[in-house]
């Protein structure tokens, strides 16, 4: 830990300079067009909210539908009826989902996938501050808005990014890394949250031409393994039948 900070303040004048060049540089893509909210599929009814950042929003993608969103929906839709929602915007931070979530109507979901912290490590969020962030976000959905099921979703692997130039990916991945192992921490010791990753090698062909979103072949795979989870969790909610 000692060995990184000493890096990082040595490298600071490069990281502040790539860091410029990178938010100057880098081709600002469009959140995934398509509707956000709506009902889909057959069977026992499922209440699904999908709450985060560029991600969750699908930039890298041109519809939902290719989209984590619709990646979700499509095999859940063969098993549930699913009341859906989409709650995400670009450069969201943890504490901006929080307070959105705050500020809403009174709305009950079954199950939350949120897809939260790229921004809390590109933006500079403290250790401190995004774990307090993350706690009180799963107390409110878990108090407020009735959520059975918390699935976290890892953080991104930033040090696979091809737009960021080195060292500023190295210093970004380390901090990932680092805040992805303190929020399996957490998770790990909250009932009804779950956290899964999933095996992606990022290199150009699964990435949007930005070089820092996931692209079509990304979003199945993250989508894929999303479904999973919540399919294996809904089994257990109240009312839920094992599907077929």
């Amino acid at each position: 830990m000692l060995r990184d900070l000493a890096a990082r303040i040595l490298l600071l004048p490069v990281l502040i300079g790539q860091a410029i060049f990178v938010v100057i540089s880098i081709t600002k893509l469009p959140e995934a067009a398509g509707p956000r909210s709506g009902t889909v599929g057959q069977g026992p009814r499922l209440r699904l909210l999908l709450l985060g950042d560029s991600s969750a929003a699908g930039v890298g993608a041109t519809t939902q539908d290719e989209a984590l969103l619709g990646q979700v929906l499509k095999p859940l839709s063969a098993h549930y009826t699913i009341d859906y929602e989409l709650v995400a915007q670009t450069g969201a931070r943890t504490k901006d989902a929080l307070g959105w979530m705050q500020a809403r109507p009174p709305q009950t979901y079954d199950v939350v996938i949120c897809a939260l912290g790229g921004n809390d490590v590109t933006k500079g969020t403290s250790s401190r501050a995004f774990l307090q962030s993350q706690t009180e976000l799963f107390d409110h959905l878990q108090s407020d808005r009735g959520a059975q099921v918390v699935v976290v979703s890892a953080l991104p692997p930033v040090a696979q990014f091809p737009a960021l130039p080195q060292p500023l990916r190295w210093v970004l991945g380390r901090q990932a890394r680092s805040f992805d192992g303190q929020l399996r921490t957490l998770v790990e010791k909250r009932r009804g949250c779950v956290r899964f990753g999933f095996d992606l090698n990022l290199d150009v062909s699964a990435m949007a031409s930005d070089g820092f979103h996931p692209g079509p072949a990304a979003y199945a795979a993250w989508g894929k393994a999303a479904a999973e989870i919540i399919h294996d969790q809904t089994l257990r909610l109240d009312g839920h039948a094992a599907a077929p």
